[in-house]
Protein backbone atom coordinates (compact mmCIF):
# COMPACT_ATOMS: atom_id res chain seq x y z
CA UNK A 1 0.00 0.00 0.00
CA UNK A 2 2.87 2.30 1.18
CA UNK A 3 6.35 3.16 0.30
CA UNK A 4 8.51 4.36 2.65
CA UNK A 5 10.84 7.26 0.91
CA UNK A 6 12.70 10.22 2.31
CA UNK A 7 11.10 13.53 2.29
CA UNK A 8 11.87 15.16 -1.20
CA UNK A 9 11.09 11.82 -2.84
CA UNK A 10 7.40 11.63 -1.02
CA UNK A 11 7.06 15.47 -2.35
CA UNK A 12 7.51 17.26 1.08
CA UNK A 13 10.41 20.45 1.24
CA UNK A 14 13.03 18.61 3.44
CA UNK A 15 12.92 21.89 5.44
CA UNK A 16 9.02 22.43 6.00
CA UNK A 17 8.52 18.71 6.90
CA UNK A 18 11.35 19.04 9.27
CA UNK A 19 9.36 21.83 10.65
CA UNK A 20 6.48 19.26 11.21
CA UNK A 21 8.27 17.08 13.55
CA UNK A 22 10.15 20.03 15.50
CA UNK A 23 6.30 21.39 16.34
CA UNK A 24 5.06 18.22 17.24
CA UNK A 25 7.88 17.40 19.43
CA UNK A 26 7.69 21.05 20.87
CA UNK A 27 4.13 20.30 21.79
CA UNK A 28 4.65 17.29 23.51
CA UNK A 29 8.01 18.17 25.13
CA UNK A 30 6.12 21.28 26.63
CA UNK A 31 3.31 19.13 28.36
CA UNK A 32 0.87 20.53 25.64
CA UNK A 33 -0.08 17.54 24.07
CA UNK A 34 0.61 14.01 25.38
CA UNK A 35 0.84 11.79 22.76
CA UNK A 36 0.74 12.67 18.63
CA UNK A 37 1.10 10.40 15.95
CA UNK A 38 1.60 11.75 12.00
CA UNK A 39 1.25 10.01 8.73
CA UNK A 40 1.19 11.62 5.35
CA UNK A 41 1.29 10.27 1.83
CA UNK A 42 1.29 11.52 -1.61
CA UNK A 43 0.29 9.04 -3.90
CA UNK A 44 1.77 5.87 -2.48
CA UNK A 45 4.64 7.42 -0.95
CA UNK A 46 5.11 8.32 2.67
CA UNK A 47 7.96 8.98 5.04
CA UNK A 48 6.22 6.89 7.39
CA UNK A 49 4.24 6.85 10.60
CA UNK A 50 6.11 9.68 13.16
CA UNK A 51 5.56 9.34 16.80
CA UNK A 52 5.76 12.14 19.51
CA UNK A 53 5.34 11.79 23.39
CA UNK A 54 3.91 9.75 26.18
CA UNK A 55 2.33 6.44 25.87
CA UNK A 56 0.97 7.43 29.40
CA UNK A 57 0.05 10.49 30.78
CA UNK A 58 2.41 9.84 33.73
CA UNK A 59 5.51 8.71 32.12
CA UNK A 60 8.81 10.69 31.44
CA UNK A 61 7.94 13.60 28.86
CA UNK A 62 11.15 12.26 27.17
CA UNK A 63 8.82 10.42 25.32
CA UNK A 64 7.35 6.75 25.11
CA UNK A 65 5.43 6.42 22.88
CA UNK A 66 5.18 3.01 22.02
CA UNK A 67 5.78 2.39 18.36
CA UNK A 68 2.53 0.51 17.13
CA UNK A 69 0.67 2.57 19.23
CA UNK A 70 -3.29 2.91 18.97
CA UNK A 71 -5.40 5.53 19.20
CA UNK A 72 -9.50 6.35 20.24
CA UNK A 73 -10.06 8.15 17.04
CA UNK A 74 -13.41 9.63 18.39
CA UNK A 75 -15.34 11.47 15.19
CA UNK A 76 -13.70 10.27 12.74
CA UNK A 77 -15.66 7.26 13.22
CA UNK A 78 -18.74 9.13 11.43
CA UNK A 79 -17.28 9.12 8.10
CA UNK A 80 -16.25 5.49 7.90
CA UNK A 81 -19.22 4.65 9.23
CA UNK A 82 -21.25 6.58 6.53
CA UNK A 83 -19.08 4.67 4.00
CA UNK A 84 -20.16 1.15 5.39
CA UNK A 85 -23.73 2.66 5.48
CA UNK A 86 -23.27 3.67 1.70
CA UNK A 87 -23.04 -0.38 0.72
CA UNK A 88 -26.54 -1.20 1.46
CA UNK A 89 -27.33 1.67 -0.60
CA UNK A 90 -25.09 0.18 -3.53
CA UNK A 91 -26.77 -3.27 -3.00
CA UNK A 92 -30.04 -1.47 -3.58
CA UNK A 93 -31.29 -2.17 0.10
CA UNK A 94 -31.32 1.22 1.43
CA UNK A 95 -32.11 4.57 -0.71
CA UNK A 96 -30.94 7.82 1.10
CA UNK A 97 -34.38 8.99 0.75
CA UNK A 98 -35.80 6.75 2.43
CA UNK A 99 -37.30 6.94 5.84
CA UNK A 100 -35.17 6.16 9.22
CA UNK A 101 -39.38 5.25 10.09
CA UNK A 102 -39.66 2.48 7.13
CA UNK A 103 -36.38 0.75 9.16
CA UNK A 104 -36.65 1.61 12.79
CA UNK A 105 -40.48 2.14 13.11
CA UNK A 106 -39.92 3.02 16.64
CA UNK A 107 -38.12 6.37 15.62
CA UNK A 108 -41.31 8.00 13.94
CA UNK A 109 -42.47 9.61 16.57
CA UNK A 110 -42.63 13.08 18.36
CA UNK A 111 -42.13 14.59 14.98
CA UNK A 112 -39.59 12.32 13.78
CA UNK A 113 -41.14 10.99 10.77
CA UNK A 114 -39.89 12.78 8.20
CA UNK A 115 -36.29 12.16 8.90
CA UNK A 116 -34.72 10.45 6.02
CA UNK A 117 -31.19 8.36 5.74
CA UNK A 118 -29.95 11.20 4.06
CA UNK A 119 -30.69 14.08 7.08
CA UNK A 120 -28.47 11.34 9.10
CA UNK A 121 -25.76 11.55 6.59
CA UNK A 122 -25.02 15.60 6.37
CA UNK A 123 -25.89 16.72 10.14
CA UNK A 124 -29.59 18.12 9.13
CA UNK A 125 -31.99 15.68 10.74
CA UNK A 126 -32.54 18.12 13.71
CA UNK A 127 -31.13 15.40 16.25
CA UNK A 128 -29.01 16.37 19.09
CA UNK A 129 -25.68 15.94 19.13
CA UNK A 130 -25.74 13.85 23.06
CA UNK A 131 -29.00 13.04 24.59
CA UNK A 132 -29.49 14.96 27.82
CA UNK A 133 -29.32 11.85 29.60
CA UNK A 134 -25.61 11.08 28.23
CA UNK A 135 -23.81 10.59 31.32
CA UNK A 136 -26.07 9.24 33.22
CA UNK A 137 -26.63 6.15 30.37
CA UNK A 138 -22.46 6.51 30.38
CA UNK A 139 -22.32 5.90 33.91
CA UNK A 140 -24.87 3.09 34.10
CA UNK A 141 -23.25 1.13 31.87
CA UNK A 142 -25.31 1.24 28.96
CA UNK A 143 -25.06 -0.21 25.48
CA UNK A 144 -25.90 1.23 22.26
CA UNK A 145 -29.60 0.38 22.58
CA UNK A 146 -30.35 2.56 25.27
CA UNK A 147 -28.52 5.38 23.07
CA UNK A 148 -30.97 4.65 20.18
CA UNK A 149 -34.07 4.25 22.64
CA UNK A 150 -33.21 7.84 24.15
CA UNK A 151 -32.68 8.71 20.37
CA UNK A 152 -35.71 7.75 19.65
CA UNK A 153 -38.07 9.60 22.08
CA UNK A 154 -36.73 12.84 21.33
CA UNK A 155 -38.20 15.43 20.02
CA UNK A 156 -36.20 16.90 16.90
CA UNK A 157 -34.95 20.55 17.09
CA UNK A 158 -36.16 21.58 13.50
CA UNK A 159 -37.80 19.91 11.09
CA UNK A 160 -35.29 17.67 8.84
CA UNK A 161 -33.83 19.51 5.94
CA UNK A 162 -34.12 22.83 7.68
CA UNK A 163 -30.96 23.30 9.17
CA UNK A 164 -27.86 22.34 10.31
CA UNK A 165 -27.03 21.03 13.57
CA UNK A 166 -23.95 18.49 14.40
CA UNK A 167 -25.63 14.95 15.62
CA UNK A 168 -23.93 12.26 16.91
CA UNK A 169 -27.19 10.87 18.17
CA UNK A 170 -27.85 10.89 13.97
CA UNK A 171 -25.41 8.24 13.84
CA UNK A 172 -26.34 5.82 16.51
CA UNK A 173 -29.15 5.67 14.52
CA UNK A 174 -27.39 5.33 11.56
CA UNK A 175 -25.64 2.41 12.90
CA UNK A 176 -29.23 0.55 14.35
CA UNK A 177 -30.10 0.86 10.93
CA UNK A 178 -26.98 -0.98 9.38
CA UNK A 179 -27.29 -3.28 11.80
CA UNK A 180 -30.91 -4.17 11.13
CA UNK A 181 -30.67 -3.94 7.48
CA UNK A 182 -28.03 -5.95 7.36
CA UNK A 183 -28.34 -8.66 10.17
CA UNK A 184 -25.07 -7.76 11.84
CA UNK A 185 -24.40 -4.92 14.67
CA UNK A 186 -22.75 -1.90 13.13
CA UNK A 187 -19.04 -2.90 14.20
CA UNK A 188 -19.15 -6.68 12.81
CA UNK A 189 -20.80 -5.14 9.42
CA UNK A 190 -17.79 -2.38 9.08
CA UNK A 191 -15.12 -4.92 10.02
CA UNK A 192 -16.53 -7.71 7.34
CA UNK A 193 -17.31 -5.01 4.63
CA UNK A 194 -14.32 -2.28 5.09
CA UNK A 195 -11.95 -3.21 7.85
CA UNK A 196 -11.09 -6.61 7.09
CA UNK A 197 -10.98 -6.10 3.12
CA UNK A 198 -8.34 -3.57 3.82
CA UNK A 199 -6.18 -5.84 6.47
CA UNK A 200 -6.50 -3.78 8.95
CA UNK A 201 -4.77 -5.74 11.77
CA UNK A 202 -5.35 -2.90 14.45
CA UNK A 203 -8.36 -1.22 13.37
CA UNK A 204 -11.94 -1.61 15.56
CA UNK A 205 -14.78 -0.31 16.03
CA UNK A 206 -15.27 -1.08 20.05
CA UNK A 207 -12.80 -3.50 21.28
CA UNK A 208 -13.22 -7.20 21.62
CA UNK A 209 -12.59 -9.27 24.67
CA UNK A 210 -9.49 -10.76 23.45
CA UNK A 211 -8.41 -7.05 23.52
CA UNK A 212 -7.96 -7.28 27.09
CA UNK A 213 -6.18 -10.70 27.60
CA UNK A 214 -2.65 -11.95 27.75
CA UNK A 215 0.74 -11.03 29.10
CA UNK A 216 0.92 -8.39 26.12
CA UNK A 217 -3.29 -7.20 25.89
CA UNK A 218 -3.90 -5.53 23.12
CA UNK A 219 -5.02 -2.69 25.00
CA UNK A 220 -1.34 -1.85 26.21
CA UNK A 221 -1.53 0.02 22.65
CA UNK A 222 -3.73 2.38 23.35
CA UNK A 223 -2.44 5.57 23.99
CA UNK A 224 -3.84 7.12 27.28
CA UNK A 225 -5.84 10.78 26.43
CA UNK A 226 -6.14 13.38 29.02
CA UNK A 227 -9.47 13.43 29.83
CA UNK A 228 -12.17 16.96 30.16
CA UNK A 229 -12.71 17.50 33.70
CA UNK A 230 -16.58 15.62 33.96
CA UNK A 231 -14.58 12.56 33.02
CA UNK A 232 -11.94 12.90 35.64
CA UNK A 233 -12.31 9.82 38.19
CA UNK A 234 -15.25 7.91 36.80
CA UNK A 235 -15.16 4.23 35.20
CA UNK A 236 -16.85 5.43 31.53
CA UNK A 237 -14.46 7.75 30.43
CA UNK A 238 -12.25 7.29 27.20
CA UNK A 239 -9.66 5.69 28.58
CA UNK A 240 -11.98 2.84 30.54
CA UNK A 241 -13.15 -0.80 29.19
CA UNK A 242 -16.39 0.75 28.78
CA UNK A 243 -15.84 2.98 26.49
CA UNK A 244 -13.44 1.48 24.37
CA UNK A 245 -15.72 -1.78 24.28
CA UNK A 246 -18.84 0.47 23.22
CA UNK A 247 -18.19 0.41 19.75
CA UNK A 248 -20.08 3.65 19.45
CA UNK A 249 -21.09 4.27 15.65
CA UNK A 250 -20.33 8.47 16.60
CA UNK A 251 -16.92 8.26 18.30
CA UNK A 252 -15.58 4.51 18.97
CA UNK A 253 -13.58 3.87 16.46
CA UNK A 254 -9.76 2.29 17.42
CA UNK A 255 -6.74 2.77 14.95
CA UNK A 256 -3.48 3.79 14.31
CA UNK A 257 -2.12 6.52 11.92
CA UNK A 258 -1.21 4.43 9.31
CA UNK A 259 -4.30 2.02 9.39
CA UNK A 260 -6.42 5.42 8.99
CA UNK A 261 -4.31 6.27 6.22
CA UNK A 262 -4.82 3.32 4.14
CA UNK A 263 -8.94 4.14 4.27
CA UNK A 264 -8.02 7.84 3.13
CA UNK A 265 -5.83 5.81 0.32
CA UNK A 266 -8.64 4.24 -0.67
CA UNK A 267 -11.11 6.79 -1.00
CA UNK A 268 -8.51 8.54 -2.98
CA UNK A 269 -8.55 5.37 -4.92
CA UNK A 270 -11.95 5.59 -5.76
CA UNK A 271 -13.12 2.95 -3.02
CA UNK A 272 -10.07 0.85 -4.45
CA UNK A 273 -12.85 -1.97 -5.17
CA UNK A 274 -13.92 -2.07 -1.40
CA UNK A 275 -16.97 1.25 -1.83
CA UNK A 276 -17.66 1.76 -5.90
CA UNK A 277 -16.40 5.36 -7.15
CA UNK A 278 -19.66 6.54 -7.55
CA UNK A 279 -20.21 6.45 -3.50
CA UNK A 280 -16.90 8.24 -3.22
CA UNK A 281 -18.03 10.76 -5.76
CA UNK A 282 -21.46 11.22 -4.19
CA UNK A 283 -19.83 11.18 -0.34
CA UNK A 284 -17.28 14.13 -0.84
CA UNK A 285 -19.57 16.43 -2.61
CA UNK A 286 -21.76 19.12 -1.33
CA UNK A 287 -25.17 17.40 -0.36
CA UNK A 288 -26.33 20.53 1.03
CA UNK A 289 -26.42 22.73 -2.11
CA UNK A 290 -29.53 21.03 -3.12
CA UNK A 291 -31.27 21.14 0.26
CA UNK A 292 -33.30 24.91 -0.45
CA UNK A 293 -34.97 24.85 3.19
CA UNK A 294 -30.92 24.92 4.66
CA UNK A 295 -29.94 28.24 5.18
CA UNK A 296 -27.78 29.51 2.77
CA UNK A 297 -24.74 30.27 4.72
CA UNK A 298 -24.34 26.87 5.73
CA UNK A 299 -24.94 25.47 2.17
CA UNK A 300 -22.04 27.75 0.79
CA UNK A 301 -19.92 28.13 3.77
CA UNK A 302 -20.28 25.03 6.08
CA UNK A 303 -20.77 22.06 3.37
CA UNK A 304 -21.01 18.64 4.39
CA UNK A 305 -20.68 15.58 2.23
CA UNK A 306 -22.15 12.07 3.42
CA UNK A 307 -20.64 11.78 6.75
CA UNK A 308 -17.49 13.86 5.38
CA UNK A 309 -17.02 17.61 6.63
CA UNK A 310 -15.57 19.53 3.51
CA UNK A 311 -13.57 22.32 3.80
CA UNK A 312 -14.37 25.24 5.32
CA UNK A 313 -11.92 27.64 4.35
CA UNK A 314 -12.81 30.61 6.63
CA UNK A 315 -12.55 28.75 10.23
CA UNK A 316 -9.17 27.90 11.48
CA UNK A 317 -9.89 24.72 14.08
CA UNK A 318 -8.87 21.27 13.41
CA UNK A 319 -8.03 21.54 9.64
CA UNK A 320 -5.89 24.60 9.79
CA UNK A 321 -6.01 27.82 7.10
CA UNK A 322 -4.10 26.09 3.82
CA UNK A 323 -6.11 23.63 2.32
CA UNK A 324 -7.89 23.28 -1.00
CA UNK A 325 -11.13 23.99 -1.99
CA UNK A 326 -11.35 19.75 -2.99
CA UNK A 327 -10.09 19.00 0.66
CA UNK A 328 -12.64 16.99 3.08
CA UNK A 329 -12.11 15.31 6.07
CA UNK A 330 -13.23 15.00 9.72
CA UNK A 331 -11.81 16.01 13.19
CA UNK A 332 -12.72 14.09 16.61
CA UNK A 333 -13.04 15.58 20.28
CA UNK A 334 -9.80 13.34 21.76
CA UNK A 335 -7.85 15.87 19.39
CA UNK A 336 -7.47 13.76 16.14
CA UNK A 337 -8.00 15.19 12.32
CA UNK A 338 -7.70 13.08 8.98
CA UNK A 339 -8.11 15.30 5.87
CA UNK A 340 -7.90 14.04 2.05
CA UNK A 341 -6.82 16.34 -0.68
CA UNK A 342 -7.76 14.67 -4.26
CA UNK A 343 -6.04 17.71 -5.95
CA UNK A 344 -2.71 17.03 -4.35
CA UNK A 345 -3.32 13.02 -4.17
CA UNK A 346 -2.50 13.66 -0.17
CA UNK A 347 -3.59 12.28 2.90
CA UNK A 348 -2.94 13.23 6.32
CA UNK A 349 -3.72 11.65 9.67
CA UNK A 350 -2.93 14.07 12.90
CA UNK A 351 -4.01 11.78 15.90
CA UNK A 352 -3.11 13.35 19.20
CA UNK A 353 -4.12 12.68 22.92
CA UNK A 354 -5.42 16.21 23.83
CA UNK A 355 -8.59 17.12 23.51
CA UNK A 356 -9.21 20.53 21.44
CA UNK A 357 -12.91 21.42 20.89
CA UNK A 358 -13.90 23.70 19.88
CA UNK A 359 -11.07 25.39 18.71
CA UNK A 360 -8.55 22.61 17.87
CA UNK A 361 -5.33 25.01 17.40
CA UNK A 362 -2.52 22.43 18.13
CA UNK A 363 -3.85 20.14 15.50
CA UNK A 364 -4.57 23.22 13.28
CA UNK A 365 -0.97 24.59 13.26
CA UNK A 366 0.12 21.09 12.43
CA UNK A 367 -2.06 20.95 9.82
CA UNK A 368 -0.68 23.98 8.58
CA UNK A 369 2.69 22.90 8.84
CA UNK A 370 2.22 19.58 7.01
CA UNK A 371 -0.25 21.48 4.17
CA UNK A 372 3.16 24.57 3.57
CA UNK A 373 6.04 21.38 3.39
CA UNK A 374 3.85 20.13 0.20
CA UNK A 375 5.31 21.05 -3.14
Amino acid sequence: MFQVCDAASVGFDPARWKRVGELADELCSSGQVGAIGIFVSRGDRTTGTRLFGRQRLADDADGTIRDDAVFLIASITKPIVAMSALLLVEAGQVRLDDRVSRYLPEFGNNGKNGIRIRHLLTHTSGLPDMLTENQQLREAGAGLEEFVAGTCRVEPDFQPGRGVQYQSMGFAILGEVIARVSGQGCADWLNSQVIGPLGLESTRLGASDDWFDGERPMVDRIAEIRTPPEQEGVDWNWNQRYWRQLGAPWGGLLTTPRELAVIGRMMLEGGRGVISPASVAAATCNQLSAMADVPEADRRCKPWGLGWRLNWPATSANFGDLLGPATYGHWGATGTLMWIDPDRDTVCVILTTEPQEPHGRQIAQLSNAISASLV
